[in-house]
């Protein structure tokens, strides 16, 4: 209960003890922001059986029918309506909502922090409400300006390239010394700003160099190859150790080749 209550009623979204590094001013937009939202919109679902003139009601969430005396959640902030107990639960995240708190938007009942997103942006970081005229926005997801910096050394990453990992900015050379995958001809790590080849899961530097057949180096990029034990080739004769001019592939396999993630 008190794990779910901090995810649907974030402190930081209604009390600035909890955001020591906010300025005066996102202190007093913080402020005024819960005290509009505790005014409007939030509320406490009351438990207790339908009553007669309810009767054959339809769940507000679910539409199925409720009858007298059965178990029921009322908002008085959204008429004379019912939800069966299961159903009253957050637009957004679907979560029941716990001590049956809700804040309530254009007829539909949210948990505070989803509540509190449909107005302002929420920092990927530090999980603060963003109340700066400015944040950082990458794989659909906002941060403050300060807070967007590499997951590894913590360095700025603003104005600066960067490359996705796990859902979190990482600076190149982070990137490549940690995360970048080997290639499978030179072993070196393939850099956030080379072109790559994929088959079966494993990866090559797209160069002629690395990506080619493993006997008579002829590069396969955009060509047909055959794949035997992690190694490439042109052809079924060139896997078979054969002459090439012993017989003609007939292999229809070919490998992905990608430019550098658009992540950097």
């Amino acid at each position: 209960r008190a794990r779910a209550l901090l995810q649907q009623l974030p402190p930081q979204d209604c009390d600035e003890r909890f955001c020591p590094d906010l300025a005066e001013e996102e202190r007093r937009q913080l402020r005024a922001f819960s005290a509009r939202r505790r005014r409007e919109a939030l509320g406490q679902g009351l438990a207790c059986p339908v009553p007669g003139p309810c009767h054959g009601c339809p769940c507000r969430k679910c539409g199925r029918r409720l009858n007298k005396g059965d178990p029921g959640i009322s908002a008085s902030q959204l008429g004379d309506q019912f939800w069966h107990p299961s159903c009253f639960s957050c637009h957004f995240c679907h979560q029941p909502l716990v001590d049956l708190i809700y804040f309530q938007q254009d007829g539909r009942i949210y948990c505070g922090r989803h509540h509190a997103e449909l107005f302002r942006p929420r920092c990927a970081s530090c999980d603060q409400l963003i109340f700066m005229e400015e944040c950082i926005e990458a794989e659909g997801r906002r941060w403050h300006l300060e807070h967007f910096c590499c997951l590894e050394c913590d360095v700025p990453l603003r104005g600066q390239r960067y490359v996705m990992t796990s859902g979190r900015p990482c600076c190149c050379s982070c990137f490549e010394s940690l995360f970048a995958e080997p290639c499978q001809a030179c072993g070196d790590p393939i850099g956030a700003d080379s072109e790559e080849a994929t088959h079966q899961g494993l990866r090559w530097h797209a160069r002629a160099a690395c990506f080619c057949c493993s006997r008579c180096r002829q590069p396969l990029r955009g060509q047909p190859l055959v794949c035997r034990r992690g190694r490439l080739f042109c052809s079924e004769t060139c896997s078979l150790g054969r002459d090439a001019s012993s017989t003609t592939s007939d292999s229809s396999d070919s490998a992905f080749t990608s430019a550098p993630s658009p992540d950097s």
